[in-house]
């Protein structure tokens, strides 16, 4: 039990926690019907569990050096648990958004000591084996997270989504606490609470000022001020961070080239690739009348071929620089995110599927590699640092992703619709709005409001491939290692 237990609990709790991020993009159509929702919040579903991850990321994973790994991952599984079953029994959105935020922060103390947790059990080829199959569980979990989020809101219904996790958390729970040793960190480290709340402060401020554009506008009081304030957080965050002893960030990282050229794509790649997908799970659903199994279904090729490149990746790209990977996938992803953007009233999800093959070639690229590009340009010392800083940034760049593609999406469907009804429409509330506009209406209304949220995504990442190509080359970082070896260096570097 004790030689492998350690990494089927830390790989059962990875899986579950992973895919909440994806799972709930296919429910979201019964969600809003279910609980009346509106855009903005089926916005804050997706976004509310990604932001808590992101802001509470590396300050719980500084806590748990203190405090004990294993004793903060299963004080992260009880509450993750806890929060899932609130989600299950939300009677309404503020209700089911509250709790995934919770969920959020669960998922944080999990996520935040599983390569600690590996890595303190297993020494040696173990190790790396253990660190493999680590991340294959993660891939393998966004790849299924659709489909099966499909299976269970067309089976026993939405929210089954949720209560399956309390069974999986039990037997998490009861593996950790019979197989996983304790470990800690180095002693006298102190925890940047500061900083955490401030990062917090900006990456909420922040999203919440873009989902309130979508609905009053650019320059409405109530956006202007959100975004003051996380301007505030963020000036705030860079102060505690230049003063405080141990921080989250090491501000003089930003003065290397290649790390600004990898945070850049890692934050640009989950926005891009990922913050679209929930706006064409509704469409698919709302207006081309697809089962939720189905609508999970049309994403397969883009998941199973993210996949195989990833495998074929690691394999024959091992020592591939760092700027040809992540930069050339970050391409290669803006490329068939464009390609995407050919929606008219008349089509249907095929028009999709060389946009998807193309954005699962790219992922396949910047998914295996672009921790390992993080790692090589930053010094040993600060390998942890920068592996949380990636994870971090990617959960931060998915939730503004799904927040600015909605504010796009609605925006362009005001130019076919009224107001009121453009949101009702992108909230997956099209038969409500059968009876007052013709299909061939609503359906063009929707592809152009995707068309031009597509557009902007590709933009983005291609603005950010070519930064990654330019910074990444000029640092002239040393050629990631072998996913075990650099994750081994991630975790000694926090002791």
């Amino acid at each position: 039990m004790r030689r492998w237990g350690t990494l089927t609990a830390v790989c059962l709790g990875t899986f579950m926690l992973l895919l909440d991020v994806t799972i709930v993009v296919v429910a979201l159509p019964d969600m809003a019907g279910s609980l009346h929702a509106s855009l903005g919040d089926l916005q804050w579903v997706v976004d509310g569990y990604a932001l808590a991850l992101a802001a509470l990321l590396l300050g719980v994973g500084a806590a748990a050096d203190t405090l004990g790994r294993r004793r903060v991952h299963v004080t992260g599984v009880v509450l993750f648990a806890a929060a899932s079953l609130l989600c299950g029994l939300a009677s309404g959105p503020g209700m089911l958004v509250a709790a995934r935020a919770l969920q959020g922060v669960g998922g944080a103390a999990m996520f935040a000591t599983t390569l600690p947790l590996l890595a303190s059990a297993y020494q040696g080829r173990e190790r790396s084996t253990a660190l493999g199959v680590w991340g294959a569980v993660s891939g393998g979990a966004a790849a299924v997270g659709p489909v099966l989020g499909g299976l269970i809101t067309q089976g026993p219904g939405w929210r089954w989504i949720f209560f399956v996790n309390l069974p999986v958390s039990v037997v998490a729970v009861w593996l950790t606490l019979r197989a996983v040793p304790e470990s800690r960190g180095p002693r006298g480290r102190g925890v940047d609470w500061a900083g955490t709340a401030a990062f917090a402060v900006f990456a909420g401020g922040a999203t919440y000022a873009v989902v309130r554009a979508g609905e009053d506008g650019w320059t409405a009081p109530v956006t202007l001020t959100a975004f003051a304030v996380s301007a505030l957080a963020l000036l705030v965050f860079v102060l505690v961070e230049r003063r405080v002893a141990h921080p989250l960030l090491d501000l003089s990282l930003l003065r290397r080239p290649a790390f600004v050229g990898v945070m850049v794509g890692s934050f640009a790649f989950n926005g891009v690739a990922f913050g679209g997908i929930p706006y064409l799970s509704l469409w698919m659903q709302t207006l081309l009348g697809m089962s939720p199994v189905r609508g999970g279904l049309t994403l397969l090729p883009m998941t199973a071929v993210s996949m195989v490149v990833a495998v074929l990746v690691g394999r024959l790209l091992h020592g591939a620089p760092a700027w040809l990977t992540v930069g050339g996938g970050l391409l290669l992803i803006a490329s068939g995110t464009l390609c995407q953007a050919v929606l008219d009233a008349g089509a249907d999800w095929t028009a999709l599927v060389p946009g998807f093959v193309l954005v699962g070639v790219g992922t396949g690229f910047v998914a295996p590699t672009v921790a390992g590009a993080a790692l090589a340009a930053v010094p040993p010392e600060r390998s942890g640092m920068a592996g949380g800083a990636v994870n971090t940034v990617r959960q931060l760049g998915y939730a503004l992703g799904v927040a600015v593609f909605g504010t796009v999406l609605t925006s362009r469907m005001s130019g076919r619709l009224p107001d009121g009804a453009a949101h009702t429409l992108a909230g997956g509330g099209a038969g409500a709005l059968r009876g007052a506009f013709p299909e061939h209406t609503l359906r063009a209304a929707f592809a152009s409001g995707l068309n031009g949220a597509l557009v902007v995504a590709g933009l983005a990442g291609t603005v950010a491939g070519a930064l990654v190509l330019a910074l990444v080359r000029a640092g002239r970082p040393t050629p990631p290692k072998a996913s075990g070896t650099v994750a081994e260096e991630a975790v000694a570097a926090r002791g």
